[in-house]
């Protein structure tokens, strides 16, 4: 207890109170010390410096590692992209099985069914010019006046079997049969003349080699003579009377003779056309 308040007492003591003695040995350790932390301080420093040269090469040398590392990636890269460039394409080169598979004959392709039989298909033609026409096509516009019958013997039926004929093959219709009938029933009763009549007139149609119409062998021949006739029937015959459409081809003196024909001509080429 004692030593305790002795120790409280002395804390109390003012600086003032303290021996000269005290002072100079206060004094020469402050002296000492001054060294001693400036001799740690420049140990601090040094140690400092020190380190901060360690991690400044330690700094550099990570950075060279990276940059040598980064140059290693770029040169491999480069390497990649140029054998990607000059390598060939996987097709260039076919497999041994591919090759093998290119050169094996492709098989024989399935023989072609055999034809059927052609059936042989005949055609059956009329020898019968306008077979099956009636008289409304014979006698488009009608009869005009009185009407005119004979018996035909078989030179007149076969000179009117001639007149249809040479109709047909230029595609006329069955009137202009009937307008050729009627007019060489009145120009020679479908009598071929084969001496000349009324100057130089020749054939069935009593036509004229001095006029154009054709040589005396010729108007004598009775289809050379019907198609003289009809090709100089108008265009618009189909819609005339017979006497009309004769007289304009033929010019006789008169020639509202040749209409009373025309129910003997169509009934002519009728029968012809369907007997």
């Amino acid at each position: 207890m004692s030593s305790f308040r002795h120790a409280r007492a002395l804390k109390r003591v003012s600086i003032n109170h303290i021996p000269a003695i005290g002072l100079a040995l206060a004094a020469t350790a402050l002296t000492i010390a001054t060294p001693i932390t400036a001799a740690a301080d420049s140990s601090q420093h040094t140690a400092a410096t020190s380190s901060v040269h360690s991690a400044v090469v330690r700094h550099a040398t990570a950075a060279t590692k990276h940059s040598t590392e980064a140059k290693k990636s770029t040169a491999t890269v480069k390497a990649a992209t140029v054998k990607a460039a000059t390598a060939k394409p996987a097709t260039a080169t076919p497999t041994k099985a591919a090759a093998k598979s290119t050169t094996t004959a492709a098989p024989a392709p399935a023989p072609a069914p055999a034809p059927a039989a052609a059936t042989k298909t005949t055609t059956t033609v009329s020898s019968k010019p306008y077979a099956g026409v009636g008289y409304s096509d014979l006698e488009p516009t009608g009869t005009a006046g009185s009407q005119q019958r004979f018996s035909p013997d078989s030179d007149q039926w076969n000179n009117a079997t001639a007149i249809v004929q040479a109709a047909k093959n230029m595609n006329l219709s069955p009137y202009a049969a009937t307008i050729a009938v009627a007019t060489a029933m009145q120009e020679s009763s479908l009598r071929n003349l084969t001496t000349a009549v009324d100057h130089d007139s020749l054939g069935l149609f009593q036509q004229r080699p001095s006029m154009g119409w054709g040589t005396a062998s010729e108007l004598t021949d009775p289809g050379y003579a019907a198609k003289a006739f009809l090709k100089e029937l108008p265009s618009g015959y189909q819609n005339m009377n017979l006497a009309d459409a004769a007289q304009s081809v033929q010019r006789s003196f008169d020639g509202s003779r040749y209409s009373q024909w025309e129910s003997q001509a169509a009934y002519m080429v009728h029968t012809i056309a369907n007997s």
